[in-house]
């Protein structure tokens, strides 16, 4: 099996992939979510992974490889030697001089995280395993810690995107800068017109949201020569989709998910 670990700035995220030959038989079989706890040492982050395993019924002796990648570089260490301590793997991370079979159009390619160029990977791989979208580009956009949109082009290729602060992180600066409002829930509101303070905020925060996404991808859009499936993925995703006008598709897996075909295209 194929552990691999997405390093965010909220969440340690874990997914197993079978190893078999078939698409079929390399799928996402298990997946686990760790708060990114930089005090956190190896050895606890092992115990919790190992027991997370354990809980799934899991053998940790079937998995015989990993792959990483980090948007936190104080974890990016603890989480290679996570994985010697527990599995005795030491993992690909992914970063410069990694086989991604994309090229990054930007200034600095360097500059780019490596969970946006894993999305990149699995959002192009995923359009091109479909006849109606082989040939279109893709904007991903990633609900974390923050909201980014990346670019990529039907020749596979990283186009660029933005970085915005994600609903949570503006929720939080709401709640401490002003000091009559109440922390709320980040939900949908019954109606735009809040009649109450937690309504209010709850409609700016989400409905507020979901204009930045469409407003966004439609000024994105207006600057591509070609067209483009838009999908959405990370932890607010699911929340803000339904009401968006340009989020086509949500697939929480998408990093993972590129993970493992990342792992597949170095290993070969």
């Amino acid at each position: 099996m194929l552990l691999a670990i997405d390093v965010g700035n909220t969440n340690v995220t874990l997914g197993l992939f079978s190893l078999g030959p078939s698409e079929r038989e390399r799928a996402l079989t298990h997946q686990f979510r760790l708060e990114s706890a930089r005090g956190r040492t190896a050895d606890e982050y092992a115990i919790f992974v190992r027991q997370l395993l354990a809980m799934h019924d899991v053998d940790p002796s079937k998995i015989t490889a990993a792959i990483v990648a980090s948007v936190v570089p104080t974890l990016t260490d603890t989480v290679v030697q996570l994985t010697q301590r527990a599995f005795g793997l030491t993992p690909l991370v992914v970063g410069p001089g990694m086989k991604t079979g994309v090229a990054i159009l930007i200034d600095n390619p360097r500059e780019v995280g490596a969970d946006r160029i894993v999305n990149a990977v699995a959002a192009h791989e995923k359009c091109v395993a479909r006849e109606a979208d082989a040939q279109k580009g893709v904007i991903v956009v990633d609900f974390g810690t923050a909201t980014t949109f990346d670019v990529v082009s039907p020749k596979g290729e990283y186009v660029g995107g933005v970085i915005c602060p994600g609903i949570l992180i503006s929720a939080d600066a709401l709640f401490s800068r002003a000091a009559k409002l109440p922390r709320v829930e980040v939900a949908k509101p019954p109606k735009a017109i809040g009649k109450n303070t937690q309504h209010a905020m709850q409609s700016g925060l989400f409905y507020g949201y979901v204009a930045l996404v469409d407003g966004l991808v439609e000024r994105l859009r207006g600057e591509l020569s070609y067209p483009v499936k838009v999908l959405a993925t990370g932890g607010l995703a699911r929340l803000i989709a339904p009401a968006s006008s340009t989020l086509e598709e949500v697939d929480e897996d998408l990093t993972l998910v590129g993970l493992r075909i990342l792992y597949e295209r170095n290993v070969s």
